[in-house]
């Protein structure tokens, strides 16, 4: 289906007059093309409406979706011409009402990149928080990825801001002064005084570049604490290609006697499951008859699907995919793990905590997560290919579509049928971050991670950790982009049986 075109037309005709002077009669042709031809490329159009008819987890609550929504071809390209603005369709009339987490691109590279951890950044991650009592905003700084243009800079985690190039940060304007086009910006740094968020005279400024690669391994640690050793690991993104990495950390880990677990997943928003698995099975273990989470697609793929491409069970290597070398899991087979998760950890974060409680205990510590029990995978117009991204079929993506459509195609739940997680996941032990005190990740008198050490060591009630300023997120450098709160399917997610073809 390349374009649908609507004709209109437009005859010519003869004017016939006389002239007054010589009576002479004079034909006048007023010559006009018989057919004027407007083209309505409906190749987006046709691209979105199939993928979702197929694989969208909510195809069945969406009539403009119904299998049964077309009698012939002619009625379904005349909808998608009539419908000629491909996002307007995608959001006004495929898409479910209740869908937070599906997004797409014009440049489908655009979301390869973004599941990678690679971006066009400056390197500053950092939260947003309300100012009682005003619409204005204030940063403060979470932490600065390694070897991008903050790093640089005079900046560090616990440094706070107010403005941007000058103008006060507000609820209206900070996607448009942070997130916005401009690559180069001046933050107008602010200070603690007397309780309060004063400005101060410093400025930082900085530049956002091309393809910066974030490590998601931004901190590992060994704690000894009493007759404990604890590892701390945190991870900011599953990025998949990081399971070696993860693995060497876990064999420094026994081999340095480590008995007890802090993980910390306060800033991670989501990434692949088949690195979650993998993480998780570092955790507890690598039996691979235990289930680790079930993934439910809508009921017409669900039907095609055996079980075996639904069920995700524990593994015991790194596996393969983009450079694993497929090594044996370095495992710590522990009972109980204690993991830092807040309002800015969701997808598959989520799952490793939900996998996990079946099979012991989870102490989670922070705050409410963000509730995100889906799962997506990027789709380009390849239909050949079902649609579903393959880095290995780019060739035969349709030249003329480079969109990329990343849909909720899946709903998980753990091996105890556990799925009601949309709300977020409430912790054990509440306690906010305070930008007051924000202290240095991996040193054991941070507040979160001090609080889970004396939860190890069974002395919660001993120390005091009152909150001054908690960090109560409106946004973040990371969460104001869906993109990065998702929970990616593996690149062999099941192709759909039913093949993408035109409707009729």
């Amino acid at each position: 289906m390349k374009k649908f075109f609507l004709s209109l037309l437009c005859l010519g005709f003869v004017v016939t007059s006389c002239n007054n002077d010589d009576d002479t009669i004079i034909e006048e042709e007023i010559e006009n093309p018989e057919e004027e031809i407007a083209e309505v490329d409906i190749e987006v159009q046709n691209f979105f409406w199939q993928t979702l008819n197929l694989y969208y987890f909510w195809q069945g609550d969406v009539p403009d979706l119904a299998d049964d929504r077309f009698d012939t071809q002619t009625a379904y390209e005349t909808y998608l011409t009539e419908n000629d603005d491909p996002v307007a369709l995608l959001e006004n009339k495929l898409l479910f009402s209740e869908d937070r987490f599906t997004f797409y691109s014009d440049n489908y590279t655009e979301l390869v990149n973004s599941s990678a951890g690679v971006s066009k950044s400056n390197g500053l991650q950092f939260g947003l928080g309300r100012i009682s009592g005003t619409d204005d905003l204030f940063g403060f700084v979470e932490y600065i990825v390694k070897n991008s243009d903050a790093s640089n800079q005079d900046i560090k985690r616990g440094d706070l801001f107010i403005g941007v190039d000058g103008q006060t940060i507000t609820v209206d304007n900070y996607i448009e002064l942070l997130f916005g086009d401009n690559d180069t910006y001046a933050l107008n740094m602010a200070e603690i005084v007397d309780g309060g968020i004063s400005p101060s005279d410093k400025k930082v400024t900085l530049t956002k570049s091309e393809g910066l690669i974030e490590d998601p391994i931004h901190v590992s640690n060994i704690i000894t604490s009493g007759d404990k050793k604890i590892g701390y690991l945190m991870y900011n993104q599953f990025v998949s290609g990081s399971e070696d990495a993860l693995n060497a950390i876990f064999a420094d880990f026994l081999s340095q006697g480590v008995n007890e677990m802090v993980l910390d997943l306060r800033y991670n928003p989501g990434g692949r499951g088949s690195t979650a698995a993998v993480l998780a099975s570092l955790i507890k273990g690598t039996n691979t008859s235990d289930l680790l989470y079930k993934t439910v697609y809508n009921a017409k793929l669900q039907a095609q699907f055996e079980s075996s491409s639904t069920e995700n069970y524990f593994v015991s290597t790194t596996g393969t995919f983009d450079g694993n070398s497929d090594a044996p899991l370095n495992t710590l087979n522990l009972n109980t793990v204690y993991i830092i998760a807040t309002e800015s950890s969701a997808s598959a974060s989520e799952l490793v905590m939900v996998g996990l409680a079946p099979y012991m205990n989870v102490i989670h510590i922070g705050g409410t997560t963000v509730g995100k029990n889906q799962g997506s995978v990027l789709f380009v117009d390849d239909p050949e290919g079902g649609n579903v991204y393959d880095p290995e079929r780019v060739e035969n993506i349709n030249p003329n579509v480079q969109w990329g459509l990343q849909p909720i195609i899946s709903q998980v739940e753990n091996s105890a049928g556990f799925s009601d997680y949309i709300d977020g996941l409430v912790p054990d032990i509440e306690l906010d971050e305070d930008v007051t005190n924000l202290g240095v990740l991996g040193n054991a008198d941070e507040p979160l991670f001090a609080r889970a050490i004396q939860e190890i060591n069974g002395v919660s009630g001993k120390s005091n950790f009152e909150v001054l300023i908690p960090a109560n997120v409106v946004s973040s450098s990371k969460l104001h982009d869906p993109r990065n709160a998702v929970l990616l399917l593996n690149n062999s997610v099941p192709v759909s049986k039913i093949p993408i073809t035109e409707k009729k």
